[in-house]
């Protein structure tokens, strides 16, 4: 069979770059891999060959004299495939590529035995007063933890587990598969590099058992909804000894019925009757610390914003403030609403009638200021 050119092979043009001829040599690649394919003499060819293809063009010396000289150039027959004596580096780039797709592993990795716990995550829910002070709650964790029995070795009266003879203890067998190498588990140890011959009776040689744990969380002054808090080593036992995870606990705050936050400052809405804003008076207004009076000025509006310095939330990593040597804190942002009466009585309504024939819109300044924008739009 002649060959076919390079490029035409990975379906590219000549001026192709880099990331898309990896991308084009991995569809094909994952298309026709022996693994996927068992027992097809075309599926194993056409995989040959776009290997060749992308072992050249990948390399930008080899990928030069191949433009230059065509096959001749590396090495090549027209009517054969290349030598791959001399690309010793191809195993690299298809784990570079594929990873453990196809069962490979990178170098040095192992599996199994001392694995590393898995990392857990629990949901705590905290009040919006407690964002502002900061508190110290105690939760329940169930989660795997280590054997007492065997202190999570796995094997009975604390023996160490024997090296598996068949991997030397990698826990990983090579394959060879065409003309690369294929790692996989090895399958006297499943991968564990080490074989339990006494198993603990405890946890039947797995070094871990199901368990709660209960642990005191700090949660710090000012933290945001949705922050996480990680507690290094609280997660689950590792395996056979292997070192544990972490815990994440997620923190949700939760809703206020009077405030919003935005940051460390709070916003509240406050009503107040037609005649306090309109005379003026001491209105008391909530904050997380209590009931406070303030002052709403004589023709106060609705939608005022009245500002109440310090009675916002702490920040998360607080500055000192350099006057008076403590942390700052936001503000809290109180908007006036101006409650219109829905009911009045016969008297009331005399009143408000011999009011606004009194008064017109005289004492109506935002109503005389959108009078004269619409005249403006107008005219």
């Amino acid at each position: 069979m002649s060959k076919r050119d390079y490029y035409e092979v990975l379906g590219v043009g000549r001026s192709v770059d880099g990331p898309t001829l990896k991308k084009a040599y991995r569809k094909l690649a994952l298309a026709n891999h022996p693994d996927r394919n068992p027992d097809d003499a075309e599926a194993e060819e056409r995989f040959k060959e776009a290997s060749e293809a992308y072992a050249v063009l990948s390399d930008a010396e080899k990928r030069a004299r191949y433009d230059r000289l065509g096959f001749a150039g590396v090495g090549g027959a027209a009517g054969g495939h290349s030598d791959f004596g001399d690309m010793g580096g191809f195993s690299d780039i298809f784990n570079d590529l594929f990873g453990d797709v196809f069962g490979g592993g990178g170098r040095g990795r192992r599996a199994g035995r001392g694995q590393r716990g898995a990392d857990l995550r629990y949901n705590l829910e905290i009040t919006l007063e407690q964002v502002c002070t900061g508190l110290e709650s105690n939760i329940e964790i169930p989660k795997m933890r280590p054997c007492d029995r065997c202190s999570g070795i796995g094997t009975r009266d604390g023996a160490r587990p024997e090296t598996c003879g068949v991997c030397g203890g990698s826990g990983q067998q090579t394959f060879q598969q065409g003309f690369f190498r294929v790692n996989r588990a090895c399958d006297a140890c499943s991968g564990s590099g080490e074989i339990v011959r006494d198993p603990c009776p405890g946890c039947r040689g797995r070094g871990r058992v199901e368990g709660q744990q209960s642990l005191q969380v700090k949660v710090p002054a000012g933290v945001e909804h949705g922050a996480r808090l990680r507690l290094s080593g609280e997660g689950e036992a590792g395996i056979a000894g292997g070192p544990p995870g972490d815990l994440y606990v997620v923190l949700h705050v939760r809703p206020h019925p009077l405030f919003e936050r935005e940051g460390t400052d709070l916003h509240c809405d406050v009503p107040i009757p037609f005649a306090q804003a309109a005379l003026g008076a001491d209105v008391d207004v909530p904050t997380l610390e209590g009931r406070v009076s303030i002052r709403v000025p004589e023709g106060t509006q609705s939608g005022k914003m009245l500002r109440l310095r310090g009675k916002g939330v702490p920040p998360l990593r607080p500055r000192m403030d350099p006057a008076h040597l403590e942390r700052t804190r936001g503000d809290l942002f109180v908007r006036i609403f101006v409650e219109v009466p829905t009911k009045l009585n016969p008297r009331q309504r005399q009143l408000l009638e011999e009011f606004a024939e009194e008064t017109g819109t005289e004492v109506s300044p935002e109503h005389n200021s959108f009078l004269d924008k619409l005249r403006d739009f107008f005219d």
